[in-house]
């Protein structure tokens, strides 16, 4: 067995009480708390595969690269997530990281990607890589090569800023 096995089936989104604590920090953004997060989280402004309405949720950010201007994010309900499966229908959004907006384009990563980011995030932030694994339902061991073979079982999204022509106020404006 790999020492990133799946102990326990993919969590489902919260419903009730618990999903209007969960939609809390999209409610934080749009009155312009998202500089709470420090970086940490972002607002993902995306449109709905069949009602093309704008939709809004907030993700935690697993790697920034300032000098190319993206953002990358896991899906932490697999590829079934409802922004997960907004993007690839249409790739073209809006993220929102503290007071300022961005139009990006989403990539989604192989695999390969997925396990590497993954190790580097349980590097950086140990504690908070094995809850998140945990939450996901894998059992890691603690070694980077556990992180990463989990990493290869989680999508990963990358935001790239999107081409000239398209700014971030024309998404956030829908």
């Amino acid at each position: 067995m790999t020492s990133a096995h799946r102990s326990k089936p993919r969590p489902t989104p919260p419903r009730g009480w618990r999903g209007l604590l969960a939609r809390l920090p999209v409610h934080m953004h749009r009155i312009g708390l998202g500089p709470l997060f420090g970086g940490r989280l972002l607002l993902l402004i995306h449109t709905g595969r069949v009602t093309g309405m704008a939709r809004k949720v907030v993700i935690e950010v697993v790697e920034h690269d300032p000098r190319a201007g993206s953002w990358t994010v896991a899906s932490g309900f697999g590829e079934s997530a409802q922004w997960y499966q907004n993007l690839r229908r249409t790739p073209q959004a809006t993220i929102q990281v503290g007071r300022r907006y961005h139009a990006v384009t989403a990539s989604f990563l192989p695999a390969e990607d997925g396990g590497r980011i993954m190790a580097r995030y349980a590097a950086l932030h140990p504690r908070m890589a094995v809850r998140l694994c945990a939450y996901m339902g894998f059992a890691v061991d603690g070694t980077s090569e556990g992180y990463r073979e989990a990493g290869e079982r989680i999508p990963f999204v990358r935001l790239d800023p999107a081409p000239c022509g398209r700014t971030a106020r024309d998404d956030v404006s829908r």
